[in-house]
């Protein structure tokens, strides 16, 4: 249910974030975003990080009504864990979903200007690419590689937007319900550009904010080389598949006015 303040009804705000290995991350996000956006709730989907992170997510939920935790049974990757949040948003009827990575290099001062775009979007995405973003201690080859990404993208996908690839995006909730979710070919990085095909099929309505990217705080990057050349080939045959509009790939139900 929203919540109304002064009469007028304000949408229900989740925050997810996948987290693996992130214990030196977590409180200290939890309690920024908790500044910039208190209404929000939090959910933390973790894949049972051996460093104690579920535990401590845990922890700080036992104190906080408004963070959720969900335990998965092991590192399942990026893809599925953002689909397991946006499931989650649909099955508890939030109205926006924002996801963003647990390291800091998605900064929660971004987080109100996620908000304020989607006013007239479905999608708003922290973008690199656009005038005032930008990127901070990132290797040339993850730069080369995002760029790269961005290109196969309007290339292939005929979308229009500049940072394809980034994680740090607000969703509207009843524009994932209309998306084709299922059968998501993509599991690992290469999943930020096809659900974003996916919601673009869908009649998304998409806007970009700038954000500036940084290296992590602390803890480990989980995008290996091998990780990135996979969701490349992933992107090729995204690009088949939408260049014959295949069925599984298509919008489940009508947009919605």
């Amino acid at each position: 249910m929203e919540q109304a303040v002064d009469g007028m009804q304000l949408p229900r705000v989740l925050v997810g974030v996948a987290t693996y290995n992130e214990r030196g991350n977590l409180a200290a996000l939890v309690a920024e975003i908790r500044t910039l956006i208190p209404a929000a709730h939090i959910l933390v989907m973790d894949d049972n990080s051996p460093d104690g992170t579920g535990a401590l997510a845990d922890s700080l939920a036992a104190n906080d009504s408004s963070l959720h935790v969900v335990h998965r049974t092991g590192k399942l990757g990026l893809g599925t864990a953002i689909l397991a949040i946006m499931r989650y948003t649909i099955d508890n009827q939030y109205d926006l979903l924002i996801t963003m990575d647990a390291d800091f290099s998605h900064h929660p001062r971004y987080l109100p200007d996620l908000l304020r775009g989607m006013d007239d979007a479905d999608v708003t995405i922290g973008s690199r690419y656009i005038p005032g973003g930008g990127t901070e201690n990132w290797p040339w080859s993850r730069r080369m590689m995002s760029r790269a990404a961005g290109w196969l993208v309007r290339l292939l996908l005929r979308m229009p937007v500049r940072d394809a690839s980034g994680n740090y995006r607000c969703y509207r909730v009843s524009l994932l319900q209309c998306a084709n979710l299922d059968d998501m070919i993509s599991h690992g990085y290469s999943f930020m550009q096809e659900v974003l095909h996916r919601c673009w099929l869908a009649g998304a309505r998409f806007r970009e904010t700038p954000i500036v990217f940084a290296e992590r705080r602390a803890g480990r990057t989980k995008a290996g080389l091998g990780e990135i050349t996979r969701s490349v080939w992933a992107l090729l045959r995204l690009g088949w598949l939408a260049r014959f509009r295949k069925a599984s790939m298509m919008p489940k139900e009508p947009r919605r006015s």
